[in-house]
């Protein structure tokens, strides 16, 4: 079996996972860390946008990510990713929200189903530092700016034109102020030269 018909056997996550492990400590041990990460995933598919610690968040990605692909790949028909999505989701009834909602929101999909970006904190400290996780595609406003091009917009034209009428009128105003103060500035001038040419 070629390397190609391996990486066919295994969901393959669209996003980059840390080469090691994360050391994460729970003062009531490994299995209180995995509840605390299932609660994480579980709040992730069922508000579609968190806000947390960066660690966390980051690999409470991969999870949703895996179980994401999964439920894509294999649908709710198969016992094993039934089973994933059973001990991931502590609410039972976002199972139906997983491969009924999710699953086909994201079947065409290219890139990560998640989206990972920094929230500002309001102290500096690396202690501090949050994130917030969101599913793409999900009801909420954007978190990132907008610089799609839409000057094309019939009422951004129509701005655009409102823009250079008012600049023309201003300044056919100022146009106008300016001849009517030179012919003050103008006769001083012009009587000034005639005296010279009268003089010569």
């Amino acid at each position: 079996m070629n390397q190609a018909e391996v990486s066919k056997l295994v969901s393959q996550l669209r996003i980059k996972a840390p080469t090691r492990l994360r050391k994460f400590r729970n003062p009531k041990g490994p299995e209180e860390r995995l509840n605390k990460m299932r609660k994480t995933v579980t709040a992730l598919v069922k508000h579609e946008r968190i806000e947390l610690n960066f660690p966390r968040a980051h690999e409470a990605r991969m999870y949703a990510e895996r179980l994401i692909s999964d439920a894509i790949r294999y649908g709710d028909c198969h016992k094993s990713t039934m089973e994933m999505a059973d001990y991931w989701l502590v609410e039972k009834q976002l199972v139906h929200k997983l491969f009924k909602v999710l699953a086909p929101r994201y079947e065409h999909y290219n890139i990560a189903c998640t989206r990972l970006l920094t929230a500002p904190r309001p102290y500096p400290g690396p202690e501090d530092k949050k994130a917030i996780l969101e599913l793409r595609g999900n009801p909420y406003p954007s978190l990132l700016p907008d610089t799609t091009s839409n000057k094309n917009l019939i009422h951004n034209i129509l701005l655009d034109e409102a823009k250079k009428a008012y600049r023309t009128r201003k300044y056919a105003e100022i146009a106008a102020k300016i001849v009517a103060a030179e012919p003050n500035l103008e006769k001083p001038v012009v009587a000034a030269n005639s005296d010279q040419k009268a003089g010569e």
